[in-house]
């Protein structure tokens, strides 16, 4: 929305990683490289949102091929906005959108996500298009948002209650009682939402085409079934609910409460829309640690700090990070064992940062490394590129 030190590193550890982890990183490179496969573009599937979403999670959705349903009005400067209840963004249309309630499908970008020199900007006038003086100040982001439409039509009112229906028309579903059928999706183990409502123990999402829901107050068990929170190979599985719709922080749910649940059969046909491509932005890399890279004498009760150039898919970060302290000083000290390290994650999506925060006090005098592994990935899946950190610790 438009609105204005130096010590003598210590020996790297010998590698002793076994032949089937091995092959695990053999596998996971050869699947990285697939989702490589053309720089020049990347292949992703529209998602059904909402104005209450984009507003509220920005940098989830920028850079997303998205469809929503709003208003369009044209105002006195000439910019077009789409609006509801939950409030307005700037829509980009080349060739015009009719005024009133529209269908809108289009990519939604975040400019202060963005880099001046990105490519997809090279073809736009900044002052004209976003009323912003490209010699001046890049925006922050969250201070300049739009969405760039590439198709807009007139919208249609829904025929029954529905999954993508709700998505798109939030407000008129509003403390409505519904029954919806959708595939169940765990802990938003797809990752199709960009956060959670945290309302019951048993939240999950239910998915249907190119929306998503969560589910709240029913854990997903009923006489023939038990499904699993963090299983995949339960998400095979359709249900059908009743419950009531409720809304907040950006986010739509459905309370089942007082509802009910049961199995249901899969769709013979789908409406979900062939994958498109987008130009892709440049792969995320690291841009700032603290403490620094080989920084000495720091101190026992730190934090570490990562912040990066692009944004990541909070989802990738598990299992894919490792903090050590180094093997080759529990030699020298003839130690058998190398004391373990435990720490637990933070991650601030506007500012792009992780956050590695320690169960205890990291002992004296070791030097401790941190390590990025291959498997994050970046909000478009650009791959980030594997990132070391190394830095020795002092007496206190």
């Amino acid at each position: 929305m438009i609105t204005r030190r130096s010590t003598q590193k210590p020996q790297k550890p010998q590698n002793t990683q076994n032949k089937t982890f091995l092959r695990f990183q053999r596998v996971l490179r050869f699947t990285l490289c697939l989702v490589c496969v053309g720089v020049a573009a990347q292949t992703t599937t529209r998602r059904a949102t909402n104005l209450a979403a984009l507003l509220g999670y920005p940098s989830f959705y920028h850079g997303r091929p998205i469809v929503i349903v709003g208003t369009v009005k044209t105002e006195a400067d000439g910019q077009i906005r789409v609006a509801d209840d939950n409030g307005s963004i700037h829509l980009i249309a080349k060739n015009g959108a009719p005024e009133g309630l529209d269908e809108i499908r289009g990519e939604f970008w975040d400019l202060g996500r963005m880099n001046a020199d990105d490519i997809r900007l090279r073809a736009l006038d900044l002052r004209a298009t976003f009323k912003i003086d490209p010699e001046g100040p890049w925006p922050k982001a969250g201070e300049v948002t739009a969405i760039m439409a590439s198709a807009v039509t007139a919208a249609t009112p829904p025929p029954a209650p529905s999954i993508r229906a709700i998505v798109l028309n939030p407000t008129r579903y509003i403390e409505q009682k519904v029954t919806v059928t959708g595939q169940f999706s765990g802990r938003n183990l797809m990752g199709d939402l960009p956060d959670a409502p945290g309302k019951s123990r048993y939240d999950f999402v239910l998915r249907a085409a190119d929306a998503a829901i969560w589910v709240i107050n029913m854990r997903p068990k009923g006489k023939e079934f038990d499904l699993a929170l963090d299983a995949r190979i339960d998400t095979n599985r359709w249900l059908t609910l009743r419950g009531t719709i409720q809304q907040g922080r950006g986010l739509q749910w459905i309370d089942a409460e007082a509802g009910s649940l049961a199995l249901a059969k899969p769709p013979t046909e789908t409406t979900a829309e062939e994958p498109i491509r987008v130009p892709a932005g440049p792969p995320p890399e690291v841009v700032f640690s603290a403490p620094t890279e080989d920084e000495t004498d720091v101190t026992t009760s730190t934090n570490v700090r990562i912040q990066f150039s692009r944004d990541l898919d909070p989802a990738t970060f598990k299992g894919h990070i490792r903090a050590s302290y180094l093997r080759a000083q529990s030699l020298e000290r003839g130690e058998p064992d190398t004391p373990g390290v435990e720490f637990t994650t933070q991650y601030n999506a506007p500012s792009r940062v992780l956050e590695l925060r320690f169960a205890k006090p990291l002992e004296r005098f070791r030097t401790v490394k941190v390590e990025l592994l291959e498997g994050i990935v970046g909000t478009d899946a650009q791959p980030l590129k594997p990132w070391t950190l190394t830095f020795a610790l002092g007496g206190s």
